[in-house]
């Protein structure tokens, strides 16, 4: 029996339910960054604080929509289900940073971010 050779590609990719036009993504389910404390003497430890947890898409526009409707979004269920048979997904997610649109490719990076992002591997 032949196994899943395929490891990139985003199949589908939801907000709060509605499926979009993606053309690309990237994720982090981070929880901490760490930062190496120096001093004169030598390497004296690190530091640790936590780190929103982040799904990135970039966007097809599409006539149907309205891009500003993306700043009201709070509380969002984003999920990714990706081609090598992972799905990544936030709750209670929020739409960060101004969105602007390539009018020449018709795209726009849309950004949430939230307290985690789960990945759910296949087996």
């Amino acid at each position: 029996m032949a196994s899943n050779m395929r490891r990139s590609g985003v199949t589908t990719g939801f907000i709060g339910g509605v499926s979009y036009d993606i053309t690309e993504t990237r994720y982090s389910p981070t929880r901490w960054v760490r930062e190496t404390l120096k001093g004169q003497n030598g390497i004296h430890g690190y530091s640790e604080n936590p780190q929103q947890a982040r799904i990135v898409m970039t966007i097809r526009d599409a006539g149907g929509m309205t891009v500003s409707d993306f700043s009201n979004m709070v509380d969002e269920e984003v999920q990714l289900n990706l081609a090598n048979g992972k799905t990544v997904g936030g709750s209670g997610m929020w739409c960060t940073e101004a969105i602007e649109v390539n009018t020449v490719e018709a795209t726009m990076e849309v950004t949430f971010e939230g307290v985690s992002v789960t990945e759910t591997t296949t087996s």
